[in-house]
């Protein structure tokens, strides 16, 4: 339902906008409905990325495409500054609150309030603490999915929720089971929102 958009490599602005025109149409040949994009890349401002993504935004729609941002290193306010500054309306989020903690420390539910009425997925991952490891078992962590999934509910969210990370696991098969028992977990924290 979605890829991932890596890069753009070029780091000045029409640069990025033929590489991004090149993976909308790359694509839209896919038979895709969307792009996941992580935000602002380093050295990235909030302007720059968001100038980039409000030019490449009336191409995607033309193509029938959606793109959405999954921050990758950006607070919340910075967060609700690229969707005001893209303003699309195939443009969106996709809330990572894992992230959230990871990169800026913010707690997830506090910081999703203004954001809800943009997140259109959900990448499912806790973390413990700002830098801290993501590969982790949900509620190992310190991320109030139940609460996240409140606050997505009273916004109107129909979905979709992937799975981002789970513990580690030694082989495919254990990695498979701590994955359908963060399916579960998610399955009882929605059902308790």
């Amino acid at each position: 339902i979605i890829a991932w958009i890596s890069g753009p490599k070029a780091r000045d602005h029409a640069g990025a906008v033929v590489e991004l025109k090149q993976l909308i149409d790359n694509a839209a040949r896919l038979g895709l409905p969307s792009l996941l994009s992580g935000g602002p890349r380093r050295n990235e401002t909030v302007e720059a990325y968001s100038k980039t993504m409000a030019e490449v935004m009336p191409y995607a729609a033309d193509q029938g495409l959606k793109i959405a941002m999954k921050p990758h290193g950006v607070d919340s306010p910075e967060v609700l500054e690229c969707v005001e500054r893209v303003k699309h309306s195939h443009f969106s989020l996709w809330y990572d609150a894992g992230n959230m903690i990871h990169y800026t420390g913010e707690d997830p539910v506090k910081a999703l309030h203004p954001l809800a009425p943009h997140v259109t997925g959900f990448c499912a991952k806790d973390c413990a603490e700002k830098g801290g490891e993501v590969t982790l078992q949900f509620g190992d962590g310190k991320v109030d999915f139940a609460g996240v999934f409140r606050v997505l509910k009273k916004a109107g969210f129909q979905g979709p929720i992937m799975i981002d990370c789970t513990g580690r696991g030694a082989t495919p098969d254990e990695v498979t089971r701590l994955a359908i028992r963060n399916r579960e977990f998610l399955r009882n924290a929605f059902a308790r929102s």
